[in-house]
């Protein structure tokens, strides 16, 4: 019996190391060249789109109510913010600087600027092949238009599967192991009675389809990031003496390989951009996919203005919240450097936070807590439109389900192997989705005004 239980263990670790193996392959140089070269592409040959980020967000507040089966541009944008919005923004950003050093911000802010070029051309293209259903309600996604434009349905159940795949995994159970962990950190109780109860609210709003899912993240993400923003602001604010240091690293170590605070950062500056691009990449998810199931479910004018709205959803992940972590940490840690010594890599942000008058961590702690359910609720939004295209509507309910146990299981195991997963998942849906987008990129550039 003890043999059987070795053999086992020793096999999920083989596993585990294949997995890690082709993530780290992925995410070390070929994904990263893909990405940055799409973005960099449809930046130039849209005439630099990013420079209608302010037409964007007002478009995004201009309707409250969803007509014809779809929901408002806000409560979409709000869903995919919910999704994209998470413990990444706190935990990978001081990672990101652990890392790859200050520099590393500047390479994430850079890849943040120029994503939303590639998110306005995938959201575009799922907004414009969206399929409206006989009871009213739209499908739409990568999928949908892989199949009914492309004609290239293998490709579109692979997007999908990985889809679903990463929904269960990034979206289900690192969350909840994230904000399982926050809270038995500060209180005494069973990480089951925390599954459970994440479970059972997650669940809660899943029943509720895509209006209640949206609706949710309404109310959620503008209160959860306003919590968090006001920290990081009290932080800056109380060094603001050392900001124009702060971002005199930031540039340098960008460009230098200077080590910065006695080596705890320190760093090659190809370390940092290829770390800087990595954590943009994975946090605000452009090419990955995820964000153009939203935008389909918009019930906005035009594709155009749809993807304006949607890439917008960069820029608040990555320009704002992001640009807002990194600033608040790297301006404590250069006016306390002592206090980041022995830290460890996703602690930074916990150190900066510790300075708040009164229970910084514990504040800390219940952002970890709430974004991590905003992901929870956003990224089954992308796992039920997945499911929905690969087994129709029975099975968007069996997902449900299943979805709700992996919210669970996150709170109560080892996530080493689900960790790796994730990463393949990710990688796995954005080599079909840049696919796609490259086929069409022609339609993507002549239905575009570039003086609008």
């Amino acid at each position: 019996m003890l043999s059987k239980i070795e053999n086992r263990e020793k096999n999920m670790e083989q596993v585990n190391w294949m997995v890690k193996t082709l993530c780290d392959f992925l995410w070390n140089f070929p994904m990263l060249v893909l990405l940055l070269g799409t973005h960099l592409f449809f930046t130039f040959r849209l005439g630099f789109i990013q420079k209608k980020i302010p037409q964007g967000i007002r478009m995004s507040f201009a309707s409250e109510k969803g007509a014809s089966g779809g929901v408002s541009p806000y409560a979409a944008l709000a869903t995919a913010l919910a999704a994209t919005i998470g413990t990444g923004n706190i935990v990978g950003i001081s990672a990101a600087i652990a890392i790859g050093g200050p520099g590393a911000l500047f390479w994430c802010w850079l890849s943040g600027l120029l994503g939303m070029a590639t998110c306005y051309a995938e959201c575009f293209l799922s907004a414009k092949y969206r399929m409206r259903q006989p009871d009213g309600t739209v499908s739409g996604g990568p999928m949908y238009v892989m199949e009914h434009i492309l004609h290239k349905k293998g490709l579109a159940v692979i997007f999908a599967l990985f889809a679903v795949m990463a929904a269960l995994s990034v979206g289900s159970s690192v969350q909840a192991h994230a904000l399982t962990a926050a809270v038995t950190e500060h209180v005494a109780i069973s990480p089951h009675l925390v599954g459970i109860a994440a479970a059972m609210l997650a669940g809660s709003v899943l029943v509720g389809g895509a209006k209640k899912t949206a609706k949710v993240c309404m109310y959620l993400v503008p209160v959860m990031s306003l919590i968090y923003l006001a920290g990081c602001f009290y932080v800056i604010w109380k060094n603001a003496a050392y900001l124009p240091q702060t971002f005199r690293a930031i540039i340098g170590s960008a460009f230098s390989s200077r080590s910065f605070i006695g080596g705890i950062a320190g760093t090659a500056v190809m370390t940092g951009i290829r770390t800087g691009v990595a954590k943009g990449l994975f946090t605000n998810e452009a090419g990955m996919g995820s964000m153009p199931m939203t935008a389909a479910a918009a019930d906005s004018s035009s594709p155009v203005s749809q993807g304006i709205i949607s890439m917008t959803g960069i820029f608040w992940d990555t320009l704002v919240m992001c640009a807002i972590t990194g600033i608040a940490i790297l301006s404590d840690m250069i006016r306390n450097p002592a206090a980041y010594r022995y830290a460890e890599n996703d602690d930074f942000c916990f150190v900066a936070f510790s300075g708040l008058p009164f229970a910084g961590e514990k504040l800390l702690s219940v952002c970890l807590v709430l974004f991590a359910f905003a992901t929870i609720i956003g990224w089954s939004f992308y796992g039920e439109c997945a499911a929905r295209y690969l087994w129709g509507e029975r099975g968007t309910k069996v997902f449900e389900i299943v979805y709700m146990v992996f919210v669970y299981l996150g709170s109560v195991l080892s996530l080493e192997l689900v960790w790796n997963l994730s990463d393949l998942s990710n990688a796995c849906m954005a080599i079909p989705n840049i696919i796609c987008i490259w086929k069409l990129r022609s339609v993507i550039i002549r239905e575009t005004p570039r003086n609008r």
